[in-house]
């Protein structure tokens, strides 16, 4: 049985010009970049033409990238740093209800250290209206915080509404970026973010690696100290062989972009066709926006088949989906995600995504939607 890799919203395997690019930091040249030996100006000359290569992809300034050890970190240093920074006399920050729970619990944290937060609702295809934002905003509004696109429907917000909006109230505004990167154009130059949140491991990188931009118009408080590194924005040795494939791993994603893009929704069209020949459009539903969407991100209800026997099934044919967020995939509680786009019970509670790669062959979905019937016609003929 050939498996098949539908979750790579989730991680994607490592390339192996990664790999290679990464595997002497492990061996000979594995010199603390601190130190001022020949070893650590060895690793500190890689890590700076990594910082040079990513930057020179994201259209900004070396300066303004801050390595991390992920996704998630990026979002709290993105978060907790703003309100150390700017959180002093201003308490009141704007998110919205389908947030990476990186951003979401984070803003519970500060709800408890004495911040006022406002979730904004999405409409039915997880869209957040500017209308909403800009009504939430108050006097002493600090923070805006929203997600690029959504990483289980992959609904695409306005981001270039929203920072504009921002700027003229002179509010600090942070966008988790860890879907987009690699798949939608981020000229950091020319958009009006301050912050922003990306991950390695979602572009055929390494995990355990991730990068911040802070915008040379804003300061934040480290949410790490105990040393210099990362201009004293991170304390912490860097993980250099991280950082090394994670450029490498930016420059063919992005170099490639565009061929890419075509790959993954030529995938995302080709299942929505596929599952209409198999089960019929009456059998499935596709949640998110209609166009404003990742182009690598499907999200599909099965009414009447609920979410985990429908993830049991496809694995037990060799086929990994998932639920939604991969933080969360184990707890049965339903998609905060679906909940906060107040969907009908059946679709909250029979919703798959399917992530496609870059590299991923076309065949693979028709066979997938075989199985997906098969499986259907058995479970419905059962009840």
């Amino acid at each position: 049985m050939t498996a098949i890799y539908f979750d790579h919203a989730a991680t994607t395997p490592l390339r192996p010009e990664v790999l290679e690019a990464m595997l002497p930091y492990f061996t000979e040249r594995f010199g603390n970049p601190s130190s001022l030996h020949a070893f650590g100006r060895e690793t500190r000359i890689a890590l700076s033409g990594a910082r040079d290569r990513l930057a020179s992809l994201l259209d900004c300034t070396p300066g303004e990238l801050l390595f991390t050890g992920g996704g998630t970190e990026s979002d709290n240093a993105a978060l907790f740093g703003a309100a150390a920074k700017y959180g002093g006399s201003k308490k009141h920050l704007i998110t919205t209800q389908i947030e990476h729970h990186a951003v979401l619990h984070a803003c519970e944290r500060l709800e408890r250290e004495g911040c006022d937060v406002t979730y904004l609702p999405v409409d039915e295809t997880g869209l957040v209206r500017i209308e909403d934002v800009e009504a939430a905003i108050r006097d002493d509004t600090f923070l805006i915080s929203v997600m690029y696109g959504n990483n289980e429907v992959g609904t695409i917000q306005p981001i270039e509404r929203i920072g504009e909006l921002a700027r003229e109230r002179g509010i600090v505004f942070h966008v988790d970026a860890v879907q987009a990167l690699g798949l939608e154009p981020l000229s950091l130059r020319s958009l009006p973010v301050d912050l922003m949140s990306f991950s390695a491991h979602k572009i055929y990188g390494p995990k355990g690696v991730g990068a911040l931009y802070v915008s040379k118009r804003i300061a934040i408080d480290p949410l790490l100290v105990g040393g210099n590194q990362e201009r004293k924005r991170r304390a912490g040795t860097e993980n250099v062989p991280g950082i090394v494939g994670f450029a490498k791993a930016a420059e063919l994603a992005i170099e490639a972009m565009g061929d890419n893009r075509r790959h993954v929704r030529m995938l995302r069209d080709l299942m929505i066709q596929a599952l209409t020949r198999e089960i019929g459009t009456a059998a499935f539903t596709v949640n998110g926006h209609p166009s404003d969407v990742l182009p690598h991100i499907l999200n599909v209800s099965f009414p009447g088949i609920d979410t985990e026997t429908m993830l049991m099934s496809l694995d037990l044919e060799g086929i990994a989906a998932a639920s939604g967020s991969a933080c969360t995939s184990g707890s049965l509680e339903l998609s905060h995600v679906l909940q906060a786009m107040r969907l009908p019970e059946d679709r909250m509670r029979s919703a798959v995504r399917f992530s496609f790669g870059f590299s991923q062959p076309v065949e693979q979905i028709q066979a997938a939607a075989e199985k997906i019937a098969t499986i259907s016609r058995r479970i419905r003929n059962r009840t």
